[in-house]
């Protein structure tokens, strides 16, 4: 049976991380794909590494896969570390607060299934579904990151920073990975918009989002780094892909 891996990074989630794997746990997959679910705390400083053991001992019909970093490396660290451990033949990234929807992995399993995608980025900016109304200027800078994003790369996206990303295994695995913080998104985009023949496809999702309140944690500076990232993966030059098999990208 084919398996979906789903990454979790978390840092200091303690008070919601059982929501998000109780979501997960309830989510029915199409076409009989089962799950795993690959937690990666990130030296959390409160009590999620008790509350995923505690998790884990409650509900022992999720596969649950947990790792640690031994010190604070940064959400893209995680990632990285996430992807490395992963099983599934598709990857896709969830964040450990409540902002998305586990139940809209259908969504994007659909182009990938029934299409032949490859990536495929569920866009909070397309599609009727629910978002919660938060910050203007957020809106605006992720919007222009994409927009930025897009001429380097030459893709369409509506919506690059995009937490939720779902990835063939051969392909996420195949690129080499730099950024440890919230510079994954560009990076990642511009390294897999170099592969050549890639099938990139794009789905509406929900979106709720945290207020800084809630423990919201990118900021300002971290759209800074992902507009260096944009210019600095954006304007790099790979080589060129191994033989029936894709680029091994760094």
């Amino acid at each position: 049976m084919p398996v979906l891996s789903v990454i979790i990074p978390a840092y200091n989630e303690g008070l919601s991380i059982h929501d998000i794997l109780n979501r997960v746990k309830e989510v029915k997959l199409i076409e009989n794909i089962e799950l795993e679910v690959v937690v990666v705390n990130d030296c959390s400083t409160d009590n999620t590494e008790e509350a995923i053991h505690r998790f884990q001992n409650e509900t022992p019909e999720l596969r649950i896969h947990y790792f640690s970093h031994s010190k604070n490396k940064g959400k893209g660290a995680a990632i990285h570390t996430g992807i490395r451990q992963a099983n599934g033949d598709y990857i896709i990234i969830q964040d450990a607060d409540l902002e998305y929807d586990p139940n809209e992995f259908n969504d994007l399993l659909k182009p990938m299934l029934r299409e032949g995608a490859d990536v495929v980025y569920g866009s909070r900016f397309i599609g009727g579904k629910p978002h919660r109304i938060l910050f203007f200027w957020h809106t605006i800078g992720n919007r222009f990151l994409t927009f930025l994003s897009n001429m380097f790369s030459n893709l369409n996206l509506t919506d690059m920073e995009t937490c939720y990303k779902l990835f063939k295994a051969e392909v996420i695995k195949n690129i080499e990975l730099k950024e440890n913080r919230f510079g994954f998104e560009p990076e990642v985009t511009q390294k897999l918009s170099r592969i050549p023949g890639i099938k990139i496809y794009e789905v509406g999702i929900s979106y709720y989002g945290r207020t800084y309140d809630e423990g919201k944690k990118i900021s300002w500076k971290d759209g800074f780094r992902a507009l260096y990232c944009i210019a600095k993966y954006g304007f790099r030059k790979h080589g060129r892909p191994k033989k029936n098999d894709h680029q091994n990208l760094g």
